[in-house]
């Protein structure tokens, strides 16, 4: 599996991105996408889980993103989207994809900068 993020960029705080990860691959025309999730890397700390949705739709954020950031997917598009609404200068950091596909596949990553 092939994930392809995009969406990131340079904004100032209060404002909004959105990411987008395309997955691709000839395994995809046999298996369905479970879960899907954001993670992002912030300067000087370890990898974090920023949101996930599965299959089904359910959804999970960390407490941080909560009520600021929506997850979402587009199940015939292989696609999963992060709404990033209210950016904070600490949101900064490199956003990853990642999909279970039978096992996991990370992105390339995605850098996310938010200005005081």
């Amino acid at each position: 599996v092939q994930l392809q993020a995009s969406g990131g960029g340079l904004v100032q705080a209060g404002g909004s991105l959105r990411l987008s990860c395309a997955a691709s691959g000839s395994i995809l025309s046999i298996f369905s996408i479970n879960a899907m999730n954001w993670y992002r890397e912030a300067p000087g700390k370890r990898r974090e889980l920023v949101a996930g949705i599965t299959s089904s739709g359910s959804t999970n954020y960390a407490d941080s993103v909560k009520g600021r950031f929506t997850i979402s997917r587009d199940n015939a598009k292989n696609t999963v989207y992060l709404q990033m609404n209210s950016l904070k200068p600490e949101d900064t950091g490199v956003y990853y994809c990642n999909v279970f596909v039978r096992r996991q596949y990370w992105g390339q990553g995605t850098l996310v900068t938010v200005s005081s």
